[in-house]
Order: C-alpha cells, then structure tokens, then sequence
C-alpha cells in the first residue's frame, strides 16, 4: 500500500512540475495569443528521449515535437558537452519541429555530472518572418518563405541569454520585443520544471527516481494495451480529402490509412516503420497492439499542407487515444503500444524544402480518416466527420507592427447516440482557452468583434445531428492584412449512415458598402481598409443516422433553442408543421 501510495505521489509531482512550467511561460509570454489562449506546452523527458510527463495544457501535437526533437538536439550537440544552466532551442520542422514559429526550448537536468533529464518548453511565438506576420503562410511554396529555421543552437547560459541568437531572433521578427519576451518566458518555464525535478532527485535520490518513471511508464504501457485489446481486432481502410492546396485549387489531396488491431498487425520492417518507441538498453519490445500504416496517402507538394513526421505522429496517436479510457496518462508507455507508419516524401512526412506551415490540414484529415476506420470497427462508438479549426491572422499593414493570431473552430460530428458538441473542434493542437476573450483583444488591437455567434442549420442533420459551426465578425478600426489557412469550405464533411453534411464555412470579406465577397480558404495578406469586416463562418459537424428517425420532441427543442430553423425542420427532419419559437 505504501509503494503504490508513493508511486501515485511521484507521479503528479512529475506532472505537477510540468504544468507549473507551462503556467510561467504563459504569465510570462508578451504574445496575445499566449496570454489570452493560455496556448503553452511543458514536458520533462528523460536523456533516452523518452516522454516521461507532459502538463495538463501540453497538445499532443507539441509534446510529439519535444520528444522526436530531442535526439535531433542531442546528435548535434552531445550531452556531455552540456553544462548546467545551458538551454538550448531548435524548430527545424525536419527534425521534430513543427514550423517556424513554433520554438522548442530544452534545459538539462544533471545527475553526476552529466544530462540525465530535460525540461522542454513550447510556443507559438508572435512572429519569425515569412511571407505574412504570426507564421502563417498559406500560399508558401518552400519552407524558406515560412520564416526563420533554427537548428539546434543554444539559446542561453548560466550567465544569460547568447547574444548572438538574440540578435538573429530579433533581425528576423516584426514584433522583436514580444519574440523576446516570448523566448525569456520559454527559459523562464524550463527553468521552474527543472528546479521541481531537481526536487525529486533529493528526495527520492537518482536511482529512486529513475525506477519510478520506469514503473510509471510501465503501468501506462499496460493500460494502454490492455485498452486496444478491447478493440475489435482487424483490419480497417479509410482514407480522407483535402480541398485543395491554395496554388492549385482545382486538385485535391488525400491522405489514406490502414488501421490494424490485434492479431491483425504485423510487425513493420525496419526500413519502412517510423515508430514512436524504440527500445532503451537492450530491451526487446513487444509487438504494438494497433499499426497505422499511410501507405498510398498522397505524395508531399510545393505548397503549405504539409506536415513534418512529429505531427503526424500526434495526429495518429490523438485519434487512438479517442477510443480508449482518457484516463490512461499520456507518456511513453502510452507510445509504446501504437506503431505509426509515414511514407517519406509524403503529405505526412515532408522533406526539405517542402513547406510544414499548414501541417493542420495534412494531420486532421489524418485524424478524420482514422477516426473513420475505427468507427467502421465499432459502428455502436461511431462519428461522423467535423468542421475543423479555421486559423487565421490580422496585421498591421506597416510599422508600428500588431498581430492577432487566432482559430475559430467547427462543429464536431455526431457521435453514436449523441448530437456533436457546438463549435469545439475535434483538436489537439491548441491550449486551454483556444479562442481569446473579445475584450482583450479589443484592447490590444484597433478593432471591434461584433458579434460571435453560433449558426443555425449548420450542423449536419441526422438521427443524431452534427454540431454547429460558428460566425466571428471583425470590423477594422484601422487597415490591416489578413491570412487565412482553412479546409473542408469546399467539401463537407460527410455524415455516417444517412446522415447529412454539415454546412460549409467560409471566410468572407465585408466591404464599405455592404456587399460580401467570399475569399478562398488559403489567402496570404489580403488587404482590408479601416471600416471593412472579416467573417469568419466555420463549418458544422457531419450526423448520424436518418434525419426523419430523430424524435420530435428533440426537433422541437432544436427549433427553441435556435439550433434549427422552420426551414429545415420541414426540408430536413420531414415535421409538416412546426411550432413557433416562444419568444424571450
């Protein structure tokens, strides 16, 4: 009772410690996005590069990055090189990163003299150049116009920060003040996770430590497989489209998938196999209990819908995690247990210098396509497709230099048994409060949010129906530029047994005079004037089952709630007569 008492204590400290990181950078970041989203990632690895605990806040979309790049970091400057108090940065995408701006920061934890843990910390930092401000550049066609690359370097000493990095961040940044600031925050959380872990290594001394991951990462290893092996062995296909990649808009791209589970996996060759766990110390591990294999997914293109092999990673391992207890941790044992297969050259492991900036669009049809199969595997657990996270950014035009950088999020498609939930988003990319409050926003930048609301119909009709997606006024106080990076506005996502598609979204400019003109979903620096507005409308989520099998009762408390209007409980759900909305 005492070993299993103190063996939970040990495990929340490492979480604990994690977590009280990522809460430094985000108090301590300069970037509206961090401050207001909370949008920070903290991890504590092990010298081995294995993923020991990750915060609350941390995506897997990050804490994948932190762990594929730290044996990046390590080839390039070895561990016995380090001394305490280095801290070292790297975001190439190749190499574990993610793109551009998004800035992997480590610290060693020594034991004898030398590396035994790493404290890392993440974020999306305010801008690193490029084709347009906050790192989004949709019509890229290489990785050289998405911004600054940094290989491994180190970022600061013992005695502060290195002169010479500082220098590059700030020569390659339109708002070097809030890089700076965002990057003393990174170091600042390395360093609070490092003192915690330091902590543990005194009070349960190195070998206690040691043995302690080990248990923990064992414990969720076998959790985690004994979760698969619930699962209905087999094998699964399925595959997803992207619209288009923004150059070419008459051309889409599709990312396939083969899920096998159980008896039906076979283990890879190591030539072909991209796994996320390869053994330490000799150990042989045993055969995953479900492959994810992207054989036949499209080939990589000149264009920003690509993904660096971290993300894809998280995509896959995200959407197993769906269908397994969540109360399983998130660390290495969990990845012990799934193999991911990535074809190289392709839109889920690019190589240099096809651009990574638009690796959300690549992934979650990844995440999607997977999500399918399973649900083909078990139609009693079943969802429909899902509106997606629709990002987006707004500038200045010239000096003084101001950004919002920011998502709006689609509605989730209906799951077996249940309506989606309204304007979520399936995702697993973004921090704890993914949309900034309007009034913060207003403070910081010379515009007005008119009105942020839900759309009515939007949401695929079904047994169960999909959710709704969401419509975000802008109006600008002063001219700015905008950015958009979406998908799934040209092709809806699709419902599951006689269910319908959610509706598209869109992004829409409103002019002076009121007309609307519909922009395409990948635009780079469109120019607005003070005065005119940016809609942005998200698509809803795909349903379930026969719309005319959906109780009436529920249509009559869809109608009152202003989730559905007349319109389509007659066209859609088939009622010949509806009752009025009482009003307020």
């Amino acid at each position: 009772m005492t070993e299993s008492l103190t063996a939970e204590v040990l495990r929340n400290a490492l979480v604990v410690a994690a977590e009280e990181a990522s809460i430094v950078v985000v108090r301590s970041a300069y970037s509206t996005f961090i401050v207001e989203g909370s949008d920070a990632s903290a991890a504590i690895l092990d010298a081995h590069g294995r993923l020991v605990a990750q915060s609350m806040a941390t995506t897997l979309m990050n804490s994948m990055a932190l762990k594929i790049a730290l044996p990046e970091l390590l080839k390039d400057i070895p561990a016995h090189t380090m001394r305490p108090g280095d801290v070292y940065v790297l975001n190439d995408a190749y190499r574990g990163g993610v793109h551009t701006n998004d800035l992997l920061v480590y610290r060693p934890v020594f034991v004898d003299s030398r590396p035994a843990y790493f404290t890392a910390t993440m974020i999306h930092v305010s801008d690193l150049g490029g084709l347009s401000a906050g790192g989004m550049a949709p019509l890229a066609t290489d990785i050289f116009l998405e911004g600054l690359q940094l290989p491994p370097v180190r970022l600061a000493t013992a005695c502060g920060m290195e002169p010479a990095i500082e220098a590059i961040l700030r020569a390659n940044s339109r708002t070097p003040d809030k890089v700076m600031g965002d990057v003393r925050a990174l170091i600042a959380g390395t360093a609070v996770a490092a003192t915690r872990l330091e902590a543990l290594l005194l009070e349960h001394g190195p070998q206690g430590l040691a043995t302690g991951i080990d248990a923990y990462l064992d414990y969720t290893e076998a959790r985690t497989r004994s979760a698969l092996a619930e699962l209905p062995p087999g094998r699964y296909v399925s595959s997803y489209a992207i619209d288009d990649d923004g150059i070419d808009l008459s051309r889409s791209h599709t990312v396939r998938v083969a899920v096998s589970i159980g008896t039906a996996v076979q283990e890879p060759s190591a030539a072909q196999d991209l796994r996320l766990h390869k053994p330490q110390g000799g150990r042989s591990a045993p055969a995953p209990g479900i492959l994810l294999d992207f054989e036949g997914t499209d080939p990589q293109v000149p264009a920003a819908i690509n993904s660096s092999s971290s993300q894809s990673l998280a995509a896959a391992v995200f959407a197993v995690r769906c269908f397994l207890d969540p109360t399983i941790p998130m660390n290495e044992g969990c990845l012990r247990a799934i193999a991911v297969r990535l074809p190289p050259g392709s839109l889920l492991n690019a190589h240099s210098p096809h651009p990574c900036g638009g690796r959300f669009v690549p992934i979650y049809a990844a995440m999607e396509a997977i999500f399918q199969a399973l649900s083909d595997a078990m139609p009693d657990r079943a969802i429909a497709a899902s509106g997606i996270l629709q990002p987006f950014s707004i500038a200045a035009r010239a000096a003084p230099f101001w950004i919002h950088l920011s998502y709006d999020f689609g509605g989730v498609g209906a799951r077996a048994g249940m309506d989606g939930p309204d304007a979520t988003g399936v995702h697993f990319g973004i921090g704890r409060n993914s949309v900034p409050q309007v009034e913060p926003v207003e403070t910081r930048c010379p515009l007005i949010v008119e009105s942020v609301e839900t759309i009515a119909d939007s949401g695929g009709p079904g047994r169960w129906r999909g959710g709704l997606g969401s419509r975000t006024v802008f109006r600008f106080l002063a001219d700015a530029h905008v950015t958009t990076r979406g998908d799934r506005l040209r092709h809806a996502p699709p419902g599951r047994s006689g269910g319908l598609p959610g509706r598209l979204g869109g992004f829409f400019k409103r002019h002076l005079d009121g007309t609307v003109e519909r922009l395409n979903s990948k635009v780079n620096n469109v120019c607005f004037v003070a005065g005119e507005a940016l809609i942005i409308e998200t698509t809803g989520g795909g349903g379930i089952g026969s719309p005319t099998d959906r109780p009436t009762d529920e249509i009559l408390l869809d109608l009152e709630s202003g989730k559905i209007t007349d319109r389509s409980a007659c066209a859609d759900y088939g009622l010949t007569a509806t009752r009025a909305v009482p009003s307020s």
